[in-house]
């Protein structure tokens, strides 16, 4: 058995199903955007090559860099809203009583699609009877905002929905996390004086932050691609205060049937998203590793 596992050709066909899956599926498509974005293309017709003209319209496109300035907004809120999810975690994983259930309520915006979470929270921001103008009416409040029409706080409004439909996600990595720690390192803690915030800051923090720092690239990258449940909230509006990166490339290709401009968009977010990545990975890397 060593010398099959040894041998590069054996090495080489275990690899090959899953190379070709993955040059299927994702290294072909970024080199066709990328090709579709030096073309002038409606998606039906023959196609015109122009060149970097769309590439350098990008750089110079006002509405492109708006829509960036969002997602990297969302990105940062992300980043932040991290901290919450940790701190909730390391209540969890400190025995509290409830806390097996209090995880599985935590989980259920991830069993929800993206659709439906925005529906529900449509219902929730509605202007004339949804639940949160409701309760504002409750405490005298006699104009209520328009949470997805006003362009001053519709961000901010599409941010909460998305912060809760992750929580769950990183709440259960980083209890999974926390829950590998050895119980006799707490135990050696707790002999020695230390209390519960020292041991969260000074002995659980460090022991689990590889697993923050891949959280933190996951937030980051999810937040610069994102989509879906901002498209259906609101379509990127009111007057594109809530576009994203990802949503005006679907309306420049879907929604005016400029292939050509909406893949060089594609493009320039794929090549945003590799860069901010490649420094995210620089700044949080490590020499050494803790090990217990």
């Amino acid at each position: 058995m060593n010398k099959v596992m040894s041998n590069k050709w054996f090495i080489s066909l275990y690899v090959l199903p899953a190379l070709l899956l993955v040059s299927v599926l994702i290294f072909i498509p970024l080199v066709l955007t990328g090709y579709y974005g030096l073309m002038k293309w409606d998606g039906i017709g023959a196609m015109q090559f122009i060149g970097l003209e769309n590439y350098i319209t990008v750089i110079q496109d006002e509405k492109f860099w708006s829509s960036a300035g969002h997602s990297f907004l969302l990105a940062v809120f992300s980043t932040l809203s991290l901290i919450v999810y940790l701190a909730v975690s390391m209540i969890l994983a400190s025995k509290i009583k409830g806390s097996d259930i209090l995880r599985k309520i935590y989980l259920i915006p991830m069993l929800l699609s993206s659709v439906a979470i925005a529906q529900l929270w449509i219902k929730i921001y509605n202007p004339s009877n949804g639940m949160l103008n409701t309760m504002l009416g409750w405490f005298g409040v006699t104009e209520p905002p328009l949470w997805l029409a006003d362009p001053n706080i519709v961000l901010m409004s599409i941010f909460i929905p998305i912060l809760w439909q992750y929580a769950g996600f990183y709440i259960l990595i980083y209890y999974a996390a926390l829950k590998g720690i050895p119980e006799s390192i707490m135990e050696a803690a707790k002999i020695d004086g230390a209390s519960p915030i020292q041991i969260a800051y000074r002995i659980k923090l460090p022991l689990i932050m590889n697993v923050v720092k891949v959280t933190v690239v996951l937030a980051i990258v999810g937040s610069l691609k994102y989509f879906d449940l901002i498209f259906v909230m609101t379509g990127g509006g009111p007057n594109g205060a809530s576009e994203v990166m990802a949503s005006y490339m679907y309306k420049l290709a879907f929604g005016t049937n400029d292939f050509g401009y909406g893949s060089a968009v594609g493009f320039m977010l794929l090549i945003i998203t590799l860069v901010v990545t490649v420094i995210i990975r620089k700044v949080t890397a490590d020499k050494e590793e803790i090990q217990y």
